[in-house]
């Protein structure tokens, strides 16, 4: 068997370390003893751009915002599916995961990155999503392990009622925030909930054609007859 090579290691903000290792052809970014993402296992992450893409299909210039870049697995499906009127903003904390990109898996990303369509920022997706004003389509987030994070205790804010208050505030009446998840959180299909959004909670196993690990996307839309947020200051 091959044996896996290690890349290259980085911080990451707030504590903690990735890695990014090879096998022959196969990517793997770790932290600590936990596999965050696998280029031989992104069906989920492929199906969080198509489900949310499918829900939006009807808009002439829809505008998407994906928080993480990972592997590309989302960006690449969600730009399979749009059209050339579609513009595509995904927001990367941490610089390695791009050089990554750019560099050593180049070719898991192909010609994604150059595509005229896709801006790619180094930035927090939450500061970008507090700053917008019924700006997006769609919000995908694909960031740590989900709701629960494990890389960035700051991530929890994206999560949290005052996160999603601010994300429900970004998108256009109609549009949705998907979120993906390694496991289920049913106070967080509460939450989304009381911050006045429709909620559809779908299972998506992690490899296609129905294999692997079974994973979870929140699709949660904006009414278009917008209903008001319950009491977002209360806890689960």
């Amino acid at each position: 068997m091959i044996p896996w090579v290690l890349v290259d290691r980085v911080r990451v903000p707030g504590g903690g370390e990735l890695r990014l290792m090879r096998r022959g052809a196969e990517f793997s970014i770790m932290l600590g003893d936990n596999e965050l993402m696998n280029s031989r296992r992104g069906g989920s992450e492929e199906a969080l751009a198509a489900i949310a893409c499918e829900r939006i299909r009807a808009r002439e210039r829809p505008r998407l915002l994906i928080g993480g870049l990972g592997m590309g697995f989302t960006l690449r499906a969600a730009l399979a599916v749009l059209g050339a009127e579609a513009r595509l903003v995904v927001a990367e904390l941490v610089p390695a995961v791009v050089a990554w990109a750019r560099g050593p898996m180049a070719e898991v990303f192909g010609d994604s990155l150059d595509d005229p369509r896709v801006s790619l920022l180094e930035a927090d997706v939450g500061d970008l999503i507090r700053s917008a004003r019924s700006t997006f389509d769609a919000i995908l987030l694909d960031v740590d392990n989900g709701p629960e994070g494990l890389t960035r205790q700051a991530n929890d804010a994206l999560y949290d009622p005052g996160g999603l208050n601010a994300a429900r505030a970004a998108l256009h009446c109609g549009g949705v925030l998907a979120v993906w998840s390694s496991r289920p959180d049913r106070n967080f299909t509460g939450r989304l909930r009381r911050a006045g959004l429709d909620v559809d909670e779908i299972r998506v196993r992690s490899r296609a054609a129905g294999r692997g690990a079974r994973h979870v996307i929140w699709i949660a839309t904006r009414a278009g007859r917008d209903r008001q947020p319950n009491d977002l200051s209360r806890s689960d």
